[in-house]
């Protein structure tokens, strides 16, 4: 099984990379933002849980987060792998999650970082504020903010990922294309 994390400040191009390698590889996508959104779809308890602390206005704990992945790892026992978006986001996470993949006898293979400069990920965040419907990317003091919350909080993920040898850094300017040979180039020498 071949699970990777797939890391990048807003704009970087996580989403367009995840579909063209979900495509390429067959893996399963996981979004811990679209696990929270299907587990209280489905009223399960854990989706329960989560919606009464939401409604709170308060974060999701990490194990209940944990519990969500665990039950699609089980529910997807023929995956060739994961691709991990938006989880894990602090070193605490990175943890649990390597010891619920232990459990499962799999692991992280790699964490893949895009490296974006920050006025290049303004221009494609404001370009993409004039077609989404995201308020959040209209707005350039609030794109900024989003980016160095993003640099604050997940560079200790990236560093527990570099500390076993797994985190990697690639160019994320350029062409789609040229971006996922990059990408892909990296996980050819894992697979």
């Amino acid at each position: 099984m071949f699970n990777l994390i797939l890391f990048g400040p807003p704009g970087s191009g996580k989403g367009t990379q995840s579909e063209k390698l979900i495509a390429k590889y067959g893996l399963k996508h996981l979004s811990t933002g679209d696990l929270l959104r299907s587990e209280i779809a489905q009223q399960t308890p854990l989706g329960i849980e989560a919606k009464k602390i939401m409604d709170k206005g308060q974060l999701v704990p990490d194990e209940v987060v944990i519990g969500m992945i665990s039950s699609s790892l089980d529910a997807n026992p023929d995956a060739k792998g994961f691709l991990f978006d938006g989880f894990p986001r602090t070193a605490a996470q990175a943890e649990a999650l390597d010891k619920l993949l232990k459990l499962k006898k799999t692991e992280i293979k790699v964490m893949l970082a895009l490296e974006v400069g920050e006025e290049e990920l303004v221009r494609r965040l404001l370009k993409r504020g004039e077609t989404s419907s995201r308020s959040d990317d209209t707005n350039e003091t609030v794109i900024r903010a989003r980016i160095a919350v993003y640099h604050s909080k997940t560079t200790a993920v990236a560093e527990y990922y570099k500390s076993f040898d797994k985190a990697v850094y690639l160019k994320g300017e350029g062409t789609v294309d040229e971006i996922f040979e990059r990408i892909s180039a990296e996980i050819d020498t894992r697979l």
